[in-house]
């Protein structure tokens, strides 16, 4: 990330002021593919530390590992000079690798070896350094040979065992033991100071029994070296032998050793001073003598010790304060007292600090001509130096970069190139110390890349919260947007919620998302796209669940469990009993609704769960069973809720509790399973009951725990499986009395409400956590990151906020809020950040930039304004835009201003749902929660041509069974030149469709007439607008069904509605019945008569094989040719395909097989064919046809 912040002032008071990001620089994704493909600038993974101390007997590894593409090559220096490893046969380097191996078994000495070392990884793209690594070999030198005398010491004196151990490296570790290699007993009076020598505060007889000997323990070789030991002569008034003093109190007085008043033996003189570096431990020691022994105790002037920091040690001699800052300093005094008296020793703490990173810089990854920055800032004291340097070399003497522009601690990149990738060093360093970071700078030119597997399918619960995943590469950095079903406008807003990495969350899952959701990600160099397939199931629910029971011990018990989940995901029953896996066995039955337990005894007895489980979801419910022993006969009485409890009694009466003793009621017939304990006070809440606990129903006694300054009431309910008795009868009252608050309100948060104030609140405490009267409350804030005193207020204990006035705008306050009552304060209340009221921004977005996507949407990009002049928090980046003018003329727009949103701290955004072919006018501001800052400069734009709306008004209308007549006007929005129309057509029956027909016509035409060529085919409609660009959304609709001559129709594109539900087709269908059933009677009634009937004369077709029964133009119909009517049956290529009958319908048309003309309508007529010569009569053979009747009436 690339950010940029103000160096941090140290005077007096430390103030940061942070500028963050200048542009949201690239991030390459971890995925190996990507890492593999791009070009990257050598980075440094892993280095040896700094001080590098070195076992003597082992060999020596110099650590320096680094990443890049291509693979870095490795080079070191050696006191500032090239080591050129190939010429030490010793010394060699790792494949792969620049770390540095010294091999010592062919001889050598590691000493020769020491030094300051530094590792450069290099490639086509710049060069990286590791720090400088100053190697040193681990030395435990011999303790010099000395001759102790006997220490000859009076007892009660004080005494010091120097120690004085050889110089290490590291230094040793000390610790004292006898010459038999006893530990040497410590205590309050008797211990080893932090520089290894053994103090006596005062010394005793006994103390004489041991000798004492320093003991240097070296880590690296594990050896221990041991100093000549002392031998004590204690003069003494009084043998240790003497008996009469063993049992004394006072063993001082009782062996005449003179009281002493306490004096430091460490430090020496006073006061003494300490230089500690921030981040390290502080150890501060005062050792005191005396008699009696002193004791030790810290305090800090003007302040508390550091509170979780702070740890006493060495029997409260030394005083541990971990991790330092700088508020740590100041003068700290140890008190040494005894019954004689006390001393004070003060101890001045000076914190100083090595460089520490307040702003380390980081990678950057740039597209060409994109803009950045690098930002290295560094605090310590003194305050450090900042040198830049790039691949290794003092910036200024590099070759110079006129996209580079170097300003103290940041390094600014204008339009930058391809070519400019580098590794560039920041080297912030005092005098107590040093940081190296390196962070290259790639140039990087990169299509988009989904990250994401293809065609993921992705499965959730309804009403669950969804996130699609899309993640996402490119450089310059794409935009994505997301599409479902592949058409219509992008998804954000509502129950739809786009995020930065490419992340589309549905806020709730409704049945309606269901569908195909697409991913595109864009950028000047292309695009990439990816499809994510959601599939919405419904949730798993357990609609009956297992019920408590109390069976009797031998029976069988069901418990049910009916379950309903979605059809396509695979469910899992599985039970539990007490929370463990229910074994299954021949007792034990698992069935599809339920599980059935056979002779059930004791061990059944426990809580049963019923899971039901997919892989998406679950639901469980959970039974009790309670086993009964049939010998007890209860089950044969009638069961019931258990009467109240009663005779409530208090005893054990205390400060904090109070025993609480009832009888129960009869349990009728029921075991009693609970009682419920509540409580009632008078004073905040008169006459509301709040439960106070639960216990068993085995018991009817109970230890209450009780809240100071309560006027406590106590009722007891019984519970069992029927339910719950009524409440008993209360107790008497009894008043706890008060005690200073324990807690302090919980919720305190502090926001403005204005520009100069800050309303802090909190949730006050309950009734049971005021703990006395007159509760109130310590209002306590200041200004954070200051050392100004806390201001405080004290308000009454019914309020829940105080306002703070008169305050600076959107500053971070501490905030605290502290009980306090009559009996005292509580603990000292936690610190909140809270933050006084917003103002307006101050400044607009500046440098905005403007790029048209497309005719819909263009592309901004602007900087950052400065975080004091939001004064408040970002909330978002917002572009307002109108719609100047149309570039089509005498066409009416409005002029209405209409913001998109950029939430957080963006630098870029898409506008979208722009009009093609239009002039806007744009202007950027930013926002915070008060409202909007100024407006920046006003941008124009043009937006290019697009494809036209939908024609309006698409009508269809058939006024006869020859034409179709389709209408329209033209498009709400033209979007550009409209050159004309493109109508797209086809003719279909059922299933079968015919060719589709493409008519254009010009932009002035709003009509058009078909002529039909059959009134059985319909047609579907597609109408589409055209300009250069394209064709724009169709309008689409289909000719009405047909009906008859005498009955115009007309449709309309909206949806047809089902034709078997329309009166005048139920009507029609009834004449048709009725028709066929006469004609069916008229047949039987000729067929009943028997002899010949005229069939027909002078044919035009041939007669079937099963004419040739036809004598002179008659037909035998007797018995036994009595055959079922048959009839013909249209086929949907438009044929007429023959039943077993010579009535085909191919001799009443006109043209033989019914086929589709050249304009794709369907030509095959049902028309009837008259013949040469009529026939006597009706007995034509056309009316013994009831399907050939029916074909008449179409």
């Amino acid at each position: 990330m690339v950010m940029q912040r103000y160096l941090l002032t140290y005077i007096g008071v430390v103030l940061t002021l942070n500028l963050h990001h200048l542009i949201r620089a690239i991030e390459v994704p971890r995925d190996p593919s990507i890492q593999e493909s791009l070009h990257q600038p050598p980075t440094i993974t892993k280095q040896s530390v700094k001080n590098y101390i070195v076992d003597p007997r082992d060999n020596i590894f110099i650590e320096c590992e680094a990443k890049g593409n291509p693979v870095p090559t490795f080079s070191w220096t050696r006191n500032g000079k090239f080591f050129n490893v190939a010429k030490d046969p010793r010394v060699s380097m790792r494949h792969w690798s620049g770390t540095l191996a010294v091999d010592f078994r062919s001889g050598g000495r590691p000493e020769d070896y020491e030094g300051e070392y530094q590792c450069f990884a290099r490639n086509d793209f710049g060069t990286a350094n590791s720090n400088k690594i100053f190697l040193q070999v681990s030395k435990s030198p011999l303790w010099p040979k000395e001759n102790l005398d006997i220490q000859e010491v009076h007892e009660g004196a004080q005494l010091i065992l120097a120690c004085n151990p050889p110089p290490g490296l590291p230094p040793p570790a000390i610790f004292w033991m006898s010459s038999s290699m006893e530990p040497i007993h410590q205590d309050k009076r008797v211990s080893q100071g932090h520089n290894g020598d053994l103090y006596f505060s005062n010394v005793l007889q006994e103390d004489s029994q041991t000798d004492y000997s320093c003991n240097a323990r070296f880590a690296f070789t594990h050896t221990i070296q041991q100093k000549n030991p002392y031998t004590l002569k204690v003069l003494t008034k009084h043998p240790l032998n003497e008996t009469s003093f063993r049992n004394h109190t006072d063993i001082y007085s009782a062996r005449g050793i003179t009281e002493r008043h306490p004096s430091f033996m460490y430090p020496v003189g006073s006061p003494s001073s300490q230089m500690v570096l921030r981040g390290e431990d502080l150890l501060l020691e005062c050792i005191a003598s005396g008699v009696p022994t002193p004791g030790i105790m810290w305090h800090k002037k003007g302040g508390d010790l550091p509170a979780g920091r702070t740890k006493l040690e060495n029997f409260d001699k030394a005083l541990h304060i971990a991790n330092v800052s700088e508020e740590d300093s100041g003068e700290y005094f140890c008190l040494a007292s005894n019954k004689v008296g006390t001393s004070r020793h003060v101890i001045s703490v000076i914190v100083k600090a090595a460089p520490f990173w307040l702003d380390e810089p980081q990678n950057l990854i740039l597209a060409p001509g994109e803009d950045g920055r690098l930002v290295c800032q560094a605090n310590g004291n003194p305050k450090p130096s900042i040198q830049w340097l790039v691949n290794g070399e003092p910036i200024e003497s590099s070759a110079p970069n006129p996209s580079r522009e170097v300003t103290g601690d940041t390094i600014m990149f204008r339009d930058i190139q391809s070519g400019s990738s580098a590794v560039y060093q920041c080297n912030a360093s005092n005098e107590h110390g040093y940081l190296l970071a390196n962070a290259f700078v790639s140039v990087l030119d990169v299509i988009p890349r989904i990250l994401a597997p293809r065609n993921q399918l992705i499965k959730v619960i309804l009403n669950n919260r969804t996130l699609l995943n899309c993640p996402f590469f490119g450089s310059p950095i794409p935009t994505l947007r997301w599409f479902k079903n592949g058409q219509g406008s992008t998804l954000h807003g509502g129950n739809y919620k786009a995020h930065e990495n490419g992340t589309l969350e549905i806020i709730r899952a409704r049945k309606e998302d269901q569908g195909t959701y697409t991913c595109v990600a864009t950028n000047l160099l292309g695009k990439a796209q990816n499809q994510v397939r959601l599939e919405i199931k419904d949730p798993t629910r357990i609609i009956d669940g297992p019920k408590d029971a109390v069976p009797k011990k031998g029976s069988t018990v069901y418990l049910v469990c009916r379950t309903i989940h979605d059809p396509t995901l695979r469910l899992t029953v599985s039970w539990l009993k007490d929370d463990v896996p229910l074994y299954l066995g021949t007792r034990i039955k698992k069935e599809d609704d339920g599980l059935t337990i056979y002779g059930v005894s004791e061990k059944d007895q426990g809580y049963y769960t019923c899971v039901a489980s997919t892989e998406l979801d679950k639901d469980t419910a959970r039974a009790h069973l309670t086993i009964l022993d049939p010998s007890l006969n209860r089950m044969t009485l009638p069961k019931a809720r258990p009467d109240r409890p009663r005779d409530l009694e208090l005893t054990d009466l205390s400060e904090r509790s109070v025993r609480l003793t009832w009888i129960p009621g009869d349990d009728n017939n029921s075991p009693i399973t609970d009682y419920i304990v509540e409580f009632e006070e008078d004073r905040y809440e008169p006459g509301r009951w709040q439960n106070h606990s639960r216990y068993p129903g085995s018991v009817n006694s109970a230890v209450l725990r009780l809240a100071p300054y309560v006027n406590y009431q106590f009722r007891v309910i019984a519970v069992n499986e029927v339910g719950s008795s009524y409440p008993s009868l209360p107790s008497e009252r009894y008043h706890t009395n008060g005690a200073r608050p324990e807690y302090n309100p919980t919720g305190v948060q502090g926001a403005g409400t204005a520009k100069n104030n800050m309303v802090i609140s909190w949730t006050p405490l309950s009734a049971t956590q005021v703990y006395g009267p007159n509760l109130r409350y310590i209002v306590k804030w200041r200004r954070r990151d200051t050392r100004e005193s806390w201001s405080n207020r004290t308000v009454k204990g019914d309020v829940s906020q105080y306002t703070v006035t008169q305050t600076p705008i959107y500053t971070p306050y501490e905030i605290k809020v502290q009980a306090v009552n009559d009996y005292g304060m509580a603990p000292e209340a936690d610190t909140v950040i809270g933050y006084s009221g917003e103002d307006y921004p101050k400044a607009a977005p500046t440098d905005v930039r403007l790029k048209v996507v497309n005719s819909t949407a263009v592309s901004l990009q602007w900087s950052k304004v400065y975080p004091e002049t939001v004064q408040g928090q970002l909330k978002e980046y917002r572009a307002y835009y109108w719609r100047e003018s149309s570039l089509l003329k005498n066409l009416w727009v409005s002029k209405k201003k209409q913001s998109m949103s950029f939430s957080g701290d963006r630098t870029r955004g898409i506008v979208s749902r722009l009009f093609p072919y239009s002039n806007y006018k744009l202007e950027m501001v930013v926002a915070n929660g008060r409202g909007d800052g100024p407006r920046s400069d006003t941008l124009e734009f043009t937006t290019p041509e697009g494809v036209p709306s939908t024609p309006r008004y698409f009508r269809i209308r058939q006024p006869n069974l020859e034409t179709i007549t389709l209408e329209w006007e033209h498009p709400e929005h033209p979007n550009g030149n409209l050159i004309g129309y493109t109508l797209r057509y086809q003719a279909f029956n059922g299933s079968k469709t015919g060719r589709t027909v493409v008519e254009n016509f010009s932009p002035n035409q709003t009509r058009f007439v078909l002529q039909r060529t059959d009134p059985i085919s319909r047609y579907r409609f597609n109408l589409r607008s055209r300009s250069q660009i394209g064709e724009g959304e169709p309008a689409t609709g289909e000719s009405p069904l047909p009906l008859n001559e005498a009955l115009p129709t007309s449709a309309y594109t909206k949806p047809p509605r089902d034709i078997a539900t329309q009166g005048w087709f139920i009507g029609l269908m009834c004449a048709i019945a009725l028709l066929v059933l006469i004609l069916l009677i008229v047949c039987f009634i000729k067929r009943s008569r028997g002899g010949k009937y005229p069939v027909r004369e002078n044919k035009d077709v041939p007669l079937d094989p099963d004419d040739q029964k036809v004598d002179n133009g008659s037909f035998d119909y007797s018995d036994e040719d009595n055959k079922p009517l048959q009839g013909s049956q249209t086929s949907l290529d438009g044929t007429i395909k023959q039943q077993e009958s010579d009535d085909s319908l191919v001799d009443y048309g006109e043209g033989g097989e019914g086929q589709f003309n050249e304009d794709g309508s369907f030509i095959g007529q049902y028309t009837v064919k008259k013949d040469k010569e009529e026939t006597e009569g009706n007995e034509s053979s056309e009316a013994t046809s009831p399907v050939n009747a029916i074909y008449s009436l179409a």
